[in-house]
């Protein structure tokens, strides 16, 4: 069975940048046009998180820009061979190892600016391709807020699915922090190697999937034990095949989400691109299927992108953590200063954007952004 990981053609990869705004004010006003009428909906991808320390896929230094990378594909979690017990092995210890800083990670400004923003009904829909659960957090850490949690799942959809839940290949579901125990149960040694990590702040290098890089500390995946499924044990069966609730290469989405995402951009007036490559077809299908019903379409990222050059989408190489804090105070106006739960969300959030300038490569020539607002 053949399949790939996606990227961003090669053409693209090798064209010549083009440096696409003057200053940070010059798009916080483009990006503040753009949102300000309202039923905008937005496609997130990596990009916002990094500044929650969640690496991209696909940036300077991101995993699938390594052309020796070999993920794991679905047919390989869930072979039942002893070929795939073995890629099980691999995936759930590097998980394992993983996803703690996934979990403890917290929303960052932009999260914050995007959820202030749907409380206000200015975006009216998030499709998100991120598996961290920040959205949803930045929503839930809001005190002021009191939406419950079956409203917060149904204001976003996770195109790409959640690490936050598990399931066996018999359908029993189950939290993601309770199977993170039963791994701990079954493999006491890893998980003292786990809490020495956490303890000294050692932690490999993670991916926005909770993967982690171990190979070069010499680890062997031998002994790592994939626990059974005790519901299934309760049917009288044997069975440790388990896949977390993500979309894995070679996995198709559901169709019901499938057919969401396609209504959620079909029912805006106009679709928004953040933080994404767009390289998997997932996500590039809803900017084609957005053009094709003439919606205006506006792309805020940092590098090369699937949708370069593409008529009919204005691209802003900005990251989202400089300018979309003060796009929201803009859109919402008067309210950002009066209304308790949009004040809250606009001081929160984590940012490692302390000066109001930012560079983006052209050429490699480092070149300046000022802020230049007055």
């Amino acid at each position: 069975m053949r399949v790939s990981v996606p990227g961003i053609p090669q053409a693209i990869l090798n064209a010549e940048p083009s440096l696409s705004v003057k200053s940070i004010s010059e798009a916080i006003e483009r990006l503040t046009e753009f949102i300000g009428s309202g039923n905008v909906a937005i496609l997130t991808g990596a990009g916002v998180s990094v500044d929650s320390g969640i690496r991209a896929y696909r940036g300077e230094d991101g995993r699938y820009m390594n052309p020796n990378y070999k993920p794991i594909f679905y047919h390989e979690l869930i072979d039942s061979t002893e070929k795939g017990h073995a890629f099980r092995q691999r995936y759930w210890l590097r998980s394992y190892l993983g996803y703690p800083p996934v979990r403890d990670a917290q929303p960052n400004t932009t999260h914050f600016a995007l959820a202030a923003l749907q409380y206000t009904s200015h975006l009216s829909r998030i499709i998100t391709q991120n598996v961290d659960g920040l959205h949803h957090k930045a929503l839930r850490n809001t005190a002021a807020l009191g939406w419950n949690s079956s409203r917060i799942r149904d204001s976003i959809l996770e195109l790409h699915g959640t690490l936050h839940r598990v399931h066996c290949n018999r359908g029993h579901s189950v939290d993601r922090d309770t199977f993170q125990e039963w791994l701990s149960a079954a493999n006491p040694k890893w998980h003292q190697y786990a809490e020495e990590l956490e303890r000294t702040g050692t932690q490999p290098r993670t991916n926005p999937d909770g993967d982690v890089a171990v190979e070069q500390l010499g680890i062997s995946y031998n002994d790592f034990v994939v626990p059974e499924c005790p519901d299934c044990l309760l049917e009288d069966h044997r069975n440790s095949i388990h896949k977390p609730e993500v979309i894995f290469f070679g996995e198709s989405i559901p169709k019901e989400v499938k057919l969401r995402s396609y209504q959620d951009v079909e029912q805006c007036e106009r679709l928004l691109l953040m933080g994404t490559t767009l390289a998997t077809y997932s996500a590039f299908r809803l900017l084609r299927h957005a053009l094709e019903l003439k919606k205006p379409v506006m792309l805020l990222n940092i590098g090369p992108t699937r949708a370069d050059g593409i008529p009919g989408v204005e691209k802003l190489d900005v990251p989202s953590g400089l300018v979309m804090r003060d796009v929201a105070r803009d859109v919402i106006g008067t309210r950002a200063k009066e209304d308790p739960v949009t004040i809250e969300m606009l001081r929160s959030g984590l940012s490692i954007h302390l000066h109001r300038t930012t560079t983006t490569v052209v050429r490699g020539r480092l070149v300046r952004l000022p802020y230049g607002r007055t």
